[in-house]
Formats: structure tokens, C-alpha cells, sequence
């Protein structure tokens, strides 16, 4: 963390959301600036010469470089306790960038069953095509995991709490598995961010994240975070001059500013899902609700013990079908019909459909993506109007 004061190493989680990363310009500007520039200018050509060859440190393009986007890096470090971070252009981008950085030819995944879509169609339908295989299992099936490891493989992907189903996977289990098969554990840590859980402390390799969710928080950019020790983010840094998935300086800046308040939001997302998945628990027209911070969630011991809360996702199914569960989300006129989440604004989705719409029904059916399945990333609003919402629709049922 080149510009990163040391003494901040010592802060609070709030402190390092508000002040980690900064560095001020001659300007003396208060809030950090927003570099919107390509390239810079160099004072000669030797130092030209020594910053491309690395040198000496210092901007060279902003495929690569921006103050901006490192003060963004630099504080997602400092909250997730990583010893370096590179941004990305969105959140798929960092989990691509990671894996053609680490992976080549010949290469295995073990990968969680319960994983966001996209996720799954890159690893079978892209990395595939270059002769990256991956296998998938059931996520809190540690003899599974076990059973999966050819070899060839060098990286184990998982998301915990899962998308959408809330599956809770205890990291350090399967660190200790996956080290002992020396290959590398990478999570996405976007349901939590570093606000609510810090896997790198449970023995993961590498955390990424999808910016655009609840680190921006207001659905606004879009964007993207590999973090862990420098010399593995250094490859995936490598991948993105390259190739260049880069993060916009514009989308870091908006990214720092929804950090200033990340914990805040964190712990109301989280205390609105609780009661909108208790009041669904106790509804007659539902079928199953899946939320970690329900005593009667199957991971609700584990999540309490390596997470600070439990997030603001929850799923649900209704008694019926695709065609109940499309009843209920029309019947809303709150929440926001779309597939985003992390917003302060509720947003409700038919996954089977949606976001993981394109998976094989084979690929549904081992994911738990049934037809009558709802998931809603629980915003900022007044719960009782969350609860009437649903409430016009499940009644109809």
C-alpha cells in the first residue's frame, strides 16, 4: 500500500471507511479528488523510461494507474485487512482477471454449487473453451470438496453467505482443505463486504467483490475488487494492464464515498432483512425462507461466529409454482424489479429466470433455483412498507 500512512494500520473498521488511502494534492482539497485523466506527463524522457519499466514508481495510464482508483484500492485493503487490492471494471471482471492472472491450460476449479450465475456460465462456458475445467459442489458438503481435488487443481471459488439461497460456508475448513492440496481459496465476499465479515482472517487466499453492489450502495456504478497479498494481486494487476478491465475513475471516486458509510448501512440492511425474514418465516403462503440470521437457517451458528451480522439478501419460496412467485412480484409497488441488489432501495427478482436464468435446468436443480423462488436485497426503507408490499401479493396466493 505505497501511499498508505502506516499509522491508520492501527484504526477502527470506520476510521480506515472515512480516511484510509487519501493522499492530498498541493490543492489542500478536503473530500479526495477525482483524477479524470488517460495518461500523464512525465519531466523527462529517463523518467519516462524508468516508470514503463517499473523502475520507478508513479502514474503511467489509467488502464493502470490513477490516484483515485489506488486510494479506492488502498482502502478496500485496509478493511479487508489485504495486504494489496486492484480494481476492475464490475465484479465478473475481477473474478475473469483473477482466474486467467492464476489459471492456465490444464487447470482445475472446485466451485461452489451456489454461486451467482454469471459466475457459473464463466467458469463452464469461457475458461472451458482455454482448457479450465471446473467441478462443482454442493457448498457445505466438506467431503465433497474433498472428493473433488484432482492434481490439477489450483483454485477453490465460493461465495458465502451463497447467491441467492444463504448457504454459509465455513472458510476455515475450507482453507485448511484447500492448503493442504496447495491450491488457492478465493471468496466473494459481496453479500458481507469487510463491514460484516473478513475472510482473509479465516485463511482465504484472495477476496473479490462486486463494487456495484453494497460497497457504492445507491446502484449507481459499476465496478469491481481482487484483494489479498501483494504478490498474488500483482499477477491479477498484471492481467488488467494488459488487458485492461480497468475501474473508471469516476466509478472509484463514487466507490470511496459509499465506503465512508459502508458499516452503517451494513448494520441497518442487515437488522431490516432479520424482520422482513422473520415476518415471511411466520407467513402460511411461504414455503421456505433462507436467511442466515433465522435460528432455524442451518448455517446460523457459523455465519454468527465469522460474521458481525447477517447481511440484507434473504430468498424465499411461495406454495406454488413460477406463476405464484411472479404474482407476488408484480403485486409489489415498492421494490424495485431488478437484479441488482446492495442498494438502499429494495429490489425483489425472480432468480430462475433472471439471474441465474441462463444455467441448464440440471445446473438449476443442483443450485436449489426453483420456480417458486423470490430473492430481495432488503433496502433502506420503512420494514412495515416492505411487509405490506409482499403482503398484497402473498395474500392473493
Amino acid at each position: 500500500m505505497e501511499h498508505f500512512e502506516q499509522e491508520f494500520l492501527e484504526y477502527e473498521l470506520d476510521t480506515l471507511a472515512i480516511r484510509a488511502g487519501q493522499v492530498r494534492t498541493h490543492e489542500g482539497e478536503h473530500s479526495e479528488a477525482l483524477f479524470l485523466t488517460s495518461s500523464y506527463v512525465f519531466g523527462s524522457a529517463q523518467e519516462a523510461a524508468d516508470r514503463f519499466s517499473g523502475a520507478q514508481a508513479g502514474n503511467v495510464y489509467s488502464r493502470y494507474t490513477n490516484p483515485t482508483v489506488r486510494a479506492f484500492e488502498e482502502r478496500i485493503a485496509a478493511l479487508e485487512g489485504a495486504e494489496s487490492a486492484v480494481g476492475t471494471s464490475s465484479g465478473m471482471a475481477a473474478i475473469l482477471s483473477t482466474c486467467i492472472a492464476l489459471l492456465k491450460t490444464g487447470d482445475h476449479i472446485v466451485c461452489s454449487r451456489s454461486v451467482f450465475g454469471t459466475t457459473t456460465v464463466l467458469f463452464t462456458k469461457f475458461l472451458q473453451k482455454f482448457g479450465v475445467t471446473t467441478t462443482f459442489v454442493a457448498p457445505t458438503d466438506y467431503t465433497a470438496w474433498e472428493a473433488a481435488f484432482t492434481p490439477a487443481t489450483k483454485m477453490v471459488f465460493v461465495e458465502t453467505p451463497s447467491n441467492p439461497l444463504c448457504d454459509v460456508i465455513d472458510i476455515k475448513r475450507l482453507a485448511d482443505i484447500t492448503h493442504a492440496r496447495n491450491a488457492l481459496l478465493v471468496v466473494d465476499n459481496c453479500f458481507c463486504t469487510p463491514a460484516l465479515q473478513r475472510p482473509l482472517a479465516f485463511g482465504a487466499d484472495l477476496i473479490v467483490h462486486s463494487a456495484t453492489k453494497y460497497i457504492d450502495g445507491q446502484g449507481r456504478c459499476l465496478g469491481g475488487v481482487v484483494a489479498g497479498p501483494k504478490v498474488l494481486v500483482d499477477e491479477v494487476l498484471g492481467f488488467i494492464r494488459s488487458a485492461g478491465p480497468s475501474l473508471s475513475p469516476f466509478n472509484a471516486w463514487v466507490f470511496l464515498k459509499g465506503l465512508e458509510t459502508l458499516r452503517l448501512r451494513m448494520e441497518a440492511h442487515s437488522r431490516n432483512a432479520l424482520e422482513l425474514a422473520q415476518w415471511l418465516h411466520a407467513h402460511p403462503k411461504v414455503e421456505e425462507v433462507f436467511y442466515a440470521g433465522l435460528a432455524s437457517h442451518v448455517g446460523h451458528e457459523l455465519a454468527a461466529k465469522q460474521q458481525s451480522a447477517f447481511g440484507g439478501v434473504l430468498s424465499f419460496r411461495v406454495k406454488g409454482e413460477r406463476e405464484a412467485a411472479w404474482k407476488v412480484i408484480d403485486a409489489t409497488r415498492i421494490m424495485s424489479l431488478t437484479a441488482n441488489l446492495g442498494d438502499t432501495k429494495t429490489t425483489i427478482v425472480h432468480p430462475a429466470t433472471t439471474t441465474h436464468g441462463r444455467l441448464t435446468p440440471e445446473q438449476k436443480a443442483e443450485a436449489g433455483i426453483t420456480e417458486n423462488l423470490i430473492r430481495i436485497s432488503v433496502g433502506l426503507e420503512s420494514v412495515k412498507d416492505l411487509i405490506a408490499d409482499l403482503e398484497r401479493g402473498l395474500n392473493s396466493l
